[in-house]
């Protein structure tokens, strides 16, 4: 499904242990929009339904809603560096009609 890097689960671990959220469960939701491209978000969450996915990768609990589950196949999560120095979340996802793989994937 979704495949977390070692230094996006690094991230999100701080993040949790930051803001005081103990065994955090990071909730992904994907949609798409009008020009096809995908949009996403994130965030901790404690209010997991029945008919979300649920699943662990590299030490992190993760979520991911059923309307989000189709655009989240082969979805690579990173944090990385940015061209302007800046570290962030970035969403390697196949799925979106504006990825195209790095020479290093």
């Amino acid at each position: 499904m979704i495949t977390v890097t070692p230094e996006a689960a690094a991230q999100i671990k701080f993040s949790a242990k930051e803001s005081g959220i103990n065994d955090a469960v990071l909730r992904i939701a994907i949609k798409q929009i009008e020009d096809g491209s995908l949009h996403y978000a994130m965030g901790f969450d404690d209010a997991i339904s029945d008919n979300d996915l649920r699943f662990e990768n590299e030490g992190v609990k993760l979520v991911i809603a059923e309307s989000s589950q189709i655009y989240a196949q082969n979805m690579t999560l990173d944090f990385a560096e940015l061209d302007n120095g800046e570290k962030n979340f970035i969403f390697l996802n196949p799925n979106d009609k504006n990825y195209s793989p790095s020479v290093s994937e």
